[in-house]
This record gives structure tokens, sequence and C-alpha cells, in this order.
């Protein structure tokens, strides 16, 4: 296994772990796999958690305390958000233009939609919680939620990462402005060394990747089937139109548009951009989080790909908390979906609706297994459509979770490369750590 890249290793890994699944889902496994199969999942994603505020920490303040001065910090953070609003916008347009060709939902039959409101009631009136909670928050509260009141409470929550990307910012400012800059060289230098040590413990960590995707989606399979196999089969038959228009659209996103933006505004290889950025994709899929990619992703970017170290520490952890091009692609299906199943004619001015509420919901997602379905909600309450409507698709939204988050970390290397590109921070031909 170890001649192997790291890539086939994760899919050898998927592979297994949906034959297991399979296996197990139809042999009665169920607490077999809870008990001694899900844990190694879990341990595996509590090790990316582990490291990823520190690698966040610690590479940007690296990355910050490299630059000339706050200039080159500004120059570099208007293009990123800038890039990031754009590739957005299109996630989302592409997402409407799919649905309104295939309409999804005029195929779906009534008694699978009565089984699947029934059996969700509960998640549903849980979502719709959250989503008031979040509605209600008030016009600036993001900009509240980004300033930490105790950054040692933040680091401690993965939720909280843009927290700890602001401070990092602070402080890497701090270190570039200090007038003696004498007196803050060691403290450059202990960063340095630290992001060296954060790196490998990274590779370290995807050691045990095959492992840990095996466990997640052998456990996502015998879940999704749970006591009746069957049942779950039909229910997926009746989404299964649903599913080929949000994977087709994400699909596009990856396959068409990332290529050509990278072609056009970088002058960079599609071959190249997929070997490289590969085993960050398997493990999104695998993990459905973007942060807890986040140490593969930046790892793959600097080391594959050539991003330097200071566009990388920079625009990806930015990337997993405010970019989500494919939860807003996705976001944008589900509420057209949901409003064809419901009979609802969306005008043009309604999904122009969707496309801005749906591009500021998608700044406030966390990159957390599924953050989007509650997102979802605020879409929905935007252009009028029935919350209850979620509910049609919960019994597919973990696997098309892990399919959008394939898109969001793409998105974020995309972004990365093109503004590695810009500030001539690309390196032709890297070498490896």
């Amino acid at each position: 296994m170890k001649k192997l890249a790291l890539h086939w290793q994760i899919i050898i890994g998927l592979a297994l772990g949906l034959i297991y699944g399979l296996i197990a889902a139809n042999a009665g496994w169920q607490d077999f796999t809870a008990d001694w199969i899900a844990p190694w999942g879990k341990i595996f994603i509590n090790m990316l958690k582990m490291i990823a505020v520190p690698l966040v920490l610690i590479s940007l303040i690296n990355g910050i305390s490299g630059l000339k001065d706050v200039s080159q910090l500004s120059s570099m953070g208007g293009k990123t958000i800038g890039i990031y609003i754009a590739t957005t916008v299109m996630a989302i347009t592409i997402g409407l233009v799919t649905v309104n060709l295939i309409k999804p939902g005029n195929s779906f039959s009534d008694e699978v939609k009565q089984e699947l409101v029934s059996q969700n009631a509960q998640k549903t009136l849980e979502t719709g919680e959250k989503a008031n909670a979040q509605k209600n928050s008030g016009p600036l509260q993001f900009l509240v939620d980004m300033v930490p009141e105790n950054i040692f409470l933040s680091a401690g929550d993965n939720r909280n990462m843009l927290q700890v990307i602001f401070f990092a910012l602070m402080f890497g400012i701090a270190l570039i402005i200090s007038p003696d800059q004498s007196k803050v060289e060691p403290i450059k230098k202990f960063f340095d060394g630290a992001n060296e040590v954060i790196l490998k413990m990274v590779d370290i960590i995807m050691y045990f990747a095959p492992i840990g995707v095996f466990a997640l989606l052998g456990n996502i399979m015998v879940e999704l089937a749970g006591d009746d196999p069957a049942a779950a089969v039909e229910i997926l038959k009746g989404l299964g139109v649903y599913s080929f228009t949000v994977v087709l659209s994400l699909a596009i996103m990856v396959f068409l548009m990332y290529p050509l933006i990278l072609k056009f505004l970088a002058g960079y290889s599609y071959r190249r951009f997929f070997q490289g950025i590969a085993p960050a994709q398997l493990l999104a899929f695998s993990t459905s989080s973007s942060a807890a990619t986040l140490p593969l992703t930046m790892e793959r970017c600097e080391e594959k790909l050539g991003v330097s170290n200071k566009v990388a520490s920079f625009v990806l952890p930015l990337g997993a908390t405010i970019n989500m091009d494919g939860t807003s692609c996705y976001q944008a299906v589900a509420a057209v979906f949901i409003a064809q199943v419901y009979g609802m004619d969306l005008g043009l001015s309604e999904q122009l609706t969707i496309v801005l509420t749906a591009t500021l919901a998608s700044i406030g997602s966390a990159a957390v297994p599924g953050a989007g379905i509650i997102m979802l909600a605020i879409v929905l309450g935007a252009v009028g459509i029935p919350l209850e409507g979620i509910s049609l698709i919960f019994a597919v939204d973990r696997i098309l979770d892990m399919c959008r988050t394939v898109v969001n970390v793409t998105g974020d290397a995309t972004v990365a490369t093109i503004v590695a590109k810009t500030e001539n921070e690309l390196i032709p031909h890297p070498v490896e750590r």
C-alpha cells in the first residue's frame, strides 16, 4: 500500500467501504458496523479536525508574516473574495439552468413524497428552528460573529474557523508593521518551524486515510439502508432524477467551468491540476467536510500544484469558510425542485432572489457535514417555498453532501491557483517536502 499513490489508496478504501456497506446492509450487520467499523471513521475525522485549527492559525500567520507589506495582503484579499463570489454566482446559475431544463420535481410520485414527509417531520422542525435563528440574527451579525471574544474558545470549536482566521490576520499584520523587526524575527522563525511540523503531522494522518474512508463509507451505506434495505432502494429510485440533476450540475462545475477558468486565467494544465488535487477530492467525498479536508488541500496545493505557502495559507482557509460553490449549486437545484413538487412556478424575480440569497447563505455556511440543509431553509423562506419540502430530500442529502463537498474543495484549489498566478506566487515545478 505504501508504494501506491495516496489517491489510489483512498480509491481502494472507498471501493472496499462500498462493498462492505452493501454486504453489511443485506446481512444485518448494523450493530457490528456501529460498534467495530464506524469508530475508525470517527477517529479519522477527529484527527483531521484536531489538526485543522493549528494548521490554519500557524500557516496563515506564517504566510502573512512573509509578505513585504500590508498592501500586498489587501491586493491578494480583494482578488480572492472577488473570484470566490464570481464562482459562487456561476455555480448557482448552472444549478438553476439545469433544474429548469430537467424538471426533476415533475417525476416525483405522491406516494414517495408522503412517505418522506412523514419519516422526516422531526428533522424538518429542527432545521426550521435553526434557520429562523440564523435569519433573525440581524444584517450585521456575520461581522459580529467574525470577531472572537476569546480566541482560545474559538480555537476549540471548528465551527468558529472564521474567528481563528480573523485573529491570525491581525497577528500576522502586527508582525509586518512592527517598527522593530529585529525583536519579532524570532517569532517569525518560530511560526516558520511550526508550519513545517504541522505539515509533517498532516502526512502522518494521511497514512490512516484509506482505513478512515473505508469505515466512513461502509457506515454510511449501512445507515442509508436501515432495517429495510429494499424500502430504502425504492425511495432512492424515486429521488433518482433529482439526484442526477444535482450531480450533473456539480459535474459541470468540476469538469467544465473550473478547467476553463484555470486555462484562461492561469494557463494551467487540466491534467496536472486534477492529478494534484485528486486525493483531496476523494477525502472531501468521504468526509463531507471542506474544513476536515483543509489540511490535505493545503498540502496538495503547495506540493503538487505549485501554489506558494503565502497564497495557500491565506486563500484556502478563507475558502473553506466562505466559498461553497457546491453547496450553492445544490441549494439552487433543491429549491426549484421542491417548488416543482409543490406545483409552484418560480419566475425570473424569484430565481434571481435564489441567486442572491444562496450566495449570501454560502458565505455563512459552516464547513461541516449537513450545514447546507440549514442554509437551504433560508433560501426557501426567501422565495416563499414551504419549509416542509426539505423533508423530501433528506433521504439522499448525505450522499449529495459528499458530492457537493468535492466541488467546494475543487473550487478552493482553483481560486488558490489563479490568485497565485496573478501574484507571481505559482511555482512551475514544485519540489515535494
